[in-house]
């Protein structure tokens, strides 16, 4: 299934199959526009659904969900024929999970994060746009999200620092 299929073509494949559910966030990339923000605020939802969780325990289980991700989008990506389809969420649900569990736990600090991962993700600076265009399958569709959020947590903990906030 390549690019050209119709929207109601792709949903049913990614409704039927559970790594496509997966790979498109639970259905999240099917939305229509921008369906990475649309991955990035179930990420937001799925935080504030939890309880806090350490960042001792919470950094292995997005480890083993980066390697997950690897698999999973890289499958998905493959089966449609289409290297990181816009409606791959799963690298952003991850990503934005990342920045969360270093942003304190606020409504204003999660919107700063959310923000500043979309921007990161959107914008592709060096060495996100290498990654994305560089580095094949699964590993190269997790990998530029995963840059952006280092990014975006980085812009979060030196705020932080501000007076301002």
């Amino acid at each position: 299934m390549g690019a050209g299929h119709s929207p109601r073509e792709l949903a049913r494949q990614v409704l039927r199959d559970p790594v496509h559910w997966l790979a498109f966030g639970l259905g999240t990339g099917l939305l229509p526009l921008a369906p990475g923000t649309w991955g990035s605020l179930l990420a937001v939802g799925i935080f504030w659904a939890l309880p806090p969780v350490p960042l001792a325990v919470m950094l292995p289980v997005l480890v083993a969900a980066f390697a997950a991700g690897c698999v999973i989008c890289g499958t998905s990506a493959r089966r449609l024929g289409v290297h990181d389809h816009g409606g791959i969420v799963f690298d952003e649900i991850v990503a934005m999970l990342l920045v969360l569990c270093v942003t304190p736990r606020t409504p204003g600090w999660t919107l700063v994060a959310f923000l500043a991962f979309r921007a990161f993700d959107v914008a592709k600076p060096w060495p996100i746009r290498e990654a994305d265009h560089r580095i094949p399958g699964g590993l190269g569709i997790m990998l530029d999200d995963v840059l952006a959020a280092v990014y975006a947590a980085l812009v979060v903990r030196g705020a932080l620092l501000l007076p301002l906030f």
